[in-house]
């Protein structure tokens, strides 16, 4: 597929045929994607746990939320064969940075202007959905309820103190997916949120 019908097509798919596992060719290709992602000073500081058995996918659901409830949103994503879930590790960026070639020996957190260990996570996380839009398949991007429902999860698959998840990617073949009524927004024109060489500049 081209890149910009891979661009085109690429939206969050939140309901999934339970009956389609992904091909583990296709699994493998997801991931090996997400490493190509660019890291600060190259820390690759990311770690992805995936979920592809339904005993797995199930204890994920089991752990993340309250309740099933009737809520079709919810149904959909469960219906997915394949999870995974992205966690960032600051602890890598910090040491990574108190190298000979950096200097940041201070470990000092507030060097940095944003936390590039999300960001750089988050990165790959897109790489993850576009790879499964080349594929053929459909994937979601969604959070996990701060607090007590991520420690649960972390808790329920063994994940150390030092890694933060900072979401979960759905992937499997598209059902009868509905698009998010939040569509009816739009797009916003290049126009709007593009300023040239000043503020307010288009």
């Amino acid at each position: 597929m081209e890149f910009q019908e891979v661009v085109r097509r690429r939206r969050m798919v939140r309901d999934y045929d339970p009956d389609r596992p992904v091909p583990e060719e296709v699994r493998e290709r997801i991931l090996a994607n997400a490493l190509h992602a660019p890291s600060a000073g190259f820390s690759q500081g990311w770690a992805f746990l995936v979920l592809d058995t339904p005993a797995d996918v199930e204890r994920f659901w089991e752990t993340s939320v309250e309740s099933r409830g009737d809520d079709p949103w919810l149904a959909g994503l469960r219906r997915a064969p394949l999870l995974i879930i992205p966690f960032s590790h600051k602890q890598a960026y910090l040491d990574r940075y108190a190298d000979a070639d950096k200097g940041w020996t201070d470990r000092d957190e507030s060097r940095w202007p944003v936390p590039y260990w999300d960001i750089d996570t988050g990165f790959a996380s897109l790489l993850m959905l576009l790879t499964a839009v080349d594929s053929g398949l459909g994937a979601c991007f969604f959070g996990i309820p701060p607090g007590e429902r991520t420690t649960r999860v972390k808790a329920t698959f063994g994940v150390p103190e030092a890694y933060t998840p900072i979401g979960v990617i759905s992937v499997g073949y598209r059902a009868q997916d509905r698009p998010s009524p939040s569509l009816k927004r739009g797009r916003k024109p290049v126009d709007e949120v593009v300023h040239r060489g000043a503020w307010g500049t288009h």
